[in-house]
Formats: structure tokens, sequence, C-alpha cells
């Protein structure tokens, strides 16, 4: 069974879970005391297994089983058969960190959902397929374009920082994406260039 269908079927198994189990969700979300007191350091990936409502997950996976699959199969050709997986755990723990270093004597802080890691499969995969079209809220466009939007929104609402999203972890989960593609394989970056050159929607 391809590594992004297992990934997408524990997230969502665990996510239903905890919807109505208080105790299970309090134990995997990121809630940083746990982390420099307890050392429950497994919180720095089980945060992406639970999400704060339904539509929360919803998007984070169709998100993942669109892109994931085309990435798994580039890492599985540079890195083997767990590829994705390494760069799908590395990508919830990289996009989270910052957000922990943060709010590490915050005991009123916590975090979850898999939006820091899907960000990494997105901003990935528009490296390899700039142009591929892609459709959000119905609205089809070329990938790039989307990427920027959503850099440029992550950024105005990190700072603004009126609402309860984690948009850091959306913004180095996004940039892992692009430097663990880029150090994997070098060949990426001037294949991306000269696709930018080549429009085609």
């Amino acid at each position: 069974m391809p590594i992004t269908l297992i990934i997408l079927a524990v997230t969502c198994i665990v996510s239903f879970i905890a919807f109505g189990n208080s105790r299970l969700m309090n134990d995997l979300v990121l809630w940083p005391p746990a982390i420099s007191r307890q050392r429950e350091y497994h919180r720095l990936v089980t945060y992406g297994l639970v999400h704060a409502d339904f539509g929360h997950l919803l998007f984070n996976m169709v998100t993942l089983f669109f892109f994931g699959r085309a990435m798994e199969g580039f890492y599985a050709g540079q890195l083997g058969t767990f590829g994705f997986a390494l760069f799908y755990i590395g990508a919830l723990v990289v996009s989270i960190l910052p957000t922990y270093l943060k709010n590490r004597g915050n005991p009123n802080y916590r975090s979850l959902g898999a939006s820091g890691a899907v960000s990494a499969v997105l901003f990935g995969f528009v490296l390899l397929a700039p142009w591929s079209r892609i459709v959000v809220f119905v609205i089809p466009m070329p990938a790039i374009v989307y990427a920027l939007l959503y850099t440029a929104y992550s950024i105005y609402m990190d700072r603004r920082g009126q609402d309860n999203v984690n948009h850091s972890a959306h913004l180095w989960g996004a940039a892992y994406g692009v430097v663990f593609t880029l150090l994997v394989d070098h060949r990426v970056l001037p294949h991306f260039l000269d696709a930018l050159l080549r429009p085609g929607f």
C-alpha cells in the first residue's frame, strides 16, 4: 500500500477517535510544557495526527491525497521505499520547532494538525510541476500562483496574529519542502527554473 494512503488512513482514524476522546487529544497535541518538562518528544510528531474539526482534517487530507502520491514517487526514487515517510515526519518536526521554541514556557499554548507537513508536500510538488493546474475553492490556478498567494497570506496572518491558526508552521513547512527537495536532487532547481520560463496552464 502506498505510504501516502497509510499516513492518510492513520491520521483520519486517530483524528476521528480524538474528536470524541479529549484525553487522547490532550496526549497527542503539541503542548510545550509536556515536552520541555516531561520530555514527551513524541508530541513533535503526534500533533499532526489530530485535528481541530472535520473541516480541518478534510482540507489537509484532500491536499495530501492529491499531491502526496506524486511526491511519494519522487522520494521513493531518490531515497527508497520509505523516502516519503522520512520526508513527511521530518516536515512535521521542522515545521513545528519554531513554534515550540517560541512557546516553550507557555502552558496555555497548544497546536495540532498536519498543515505544516502538508505545506511541505505541496511546495515540493510546486518545484516539480509549477504550472500544473490545481483547484482552490473551485477556482483553477497554476500551482506556482497558489504557492505565492498561500505564502503571502500566511505571512500576513502570522504577523497579524488574530486567529488560532499556526501560520508559522505553514511557512516553515513550505520552506522545508523546498529545501529538502532541492537537497535530495540538485537537478530539481534547474528543472524548476526552466519550467518557469515555459508557462503552460
